[in-house]
């Protein structure tokens, strides 16, 4: 494992621009920037509804394609991981983000900004997951380690 230093200007950068983001999608949409609830409702809603969301999951695909061209020592693209743990991962996210009604985005960014009891749960929930998961994989299983 690759320990990478913590550089806090890009860091700083991206947290400005994500809670810009968020800031200007409930200012303009009154919508919330939850990416779960957005690309769901990309699958499902129709007309405007649908296209916003698609512009928006669109501009943060281009968001990170910007970052790998302009940026490529900051890109990280490969977790060390095999597929099947990369894919069987995405499968539990995405469960994990219907169960719990939202994502790290929905609750942690914009749900704390809000002082929403439900999303501070949520994201100690979140926390205390990742850290028991990281712990499991890498000291019982001696996966990615």
């Amino acid at each position: 494992m690759t320990i990478v230093p913590f550089e806090p200007v890009p860091a700083l950068a991206g947290g400005i621009l994500i809670g810009l983001a968020a800031t200007i999608l409930l200012w303009l949409n009154g919508r919330i920037a939850g990416i779960s609830g957005i690309a769901a409702g990309a699958m499902e809603e129709h007309g405007g509804e649908r296209l916003w969301r698609l512009l928006f999951l669109a501009g943060m695909i281009a968001g990170a394609g910007a970052v790998y061209v302009l940026w490529p020592a900051g890109a990280v693209l490969h977790s060390g991981l095999p597929l099947w743990a990369v894919l069987a991962a995405g499968v539990l996210v995405g469960f994990g983000t219907r169960l719990g009604s939202g994502c790290t985005s929905g609750h942690g960014v914009c749900g704390l900004g809000r002082l929403s009891p439900r999303s501070l749960i949520a994201v100690i929930t979140f926390m205390a997951t990742s850290i028991v998961t990281v712990f499991v994989v890498r000291h019982v299983l001696g996966v990615a380690s």
